[in-house]
């Protein structure tokens, strides 16, 4: 977003990548912390494969606490991560509840089928590397870390 532009009170949500040495930046926008939230951990599941491919067949629920919205962040995204591994599933749907600073989240997705999905990475996990939580000048939400990968 550009840092000169006036205020409009309209937040695109969005999810981005960006570089970051041999790992990559996830990073969600929304005019909410929890659409933030949830458009991160699209961002997440895009480091694997085209969300598009993917279905909300299953319903998986999560649920996490921090002391602060960043480690929040990096906890959401790392028991995404988890529910991944064990569940050998991949999400495209998020829904996410915060309060206090415990997070109630739906995830819907699939499980994997290599030749459809055609993973490109695995994510070992969410760092704290680039972590940020915060609302910018226009008002928007950023939730943003790298991801090992």
């Amino acid at each position: 977003m550009n840092p000169d532009a006036p205020e409009t009170g309209i937040v695109s949500t969005r999810w981005e990548h960006f570089s970051h040495q041999s790992d990559i930046g996830v990073r969600g926008v929304g005019a909410t912390k929890e659409e933030a939230f949830e458009q991160g951990a699209i961002a997440l599941t895009a480091v694997i494969t085209d969300v598009n491919t993917l279905e909300p067949k299953s319903l998986v629920q999560v649920s996490c606490d921090a002391p602060d919205d960043e480690l929040l962040f990096v906890d959401w995204l790392n028991a995404i991560v988890y529910e991944m591994a064990t569940r050998k599933m991949l999400f495209c749907h998020f829904n996410v509840h915060i309060d206090h600073g415990r997070l109630q989240g739906n995830l819907w997705g699939q499980q994997v089928e290599i030749a459809k999905h055609e993973p490109a990475t695995e994510v070992k996990g969410a760092t704290y590397t680039e972590l940020q939580v915060r609302r910018d000048r226009d008002g928007a939400w950023i939730a943003q870390c790298v991801v090992d990968v």
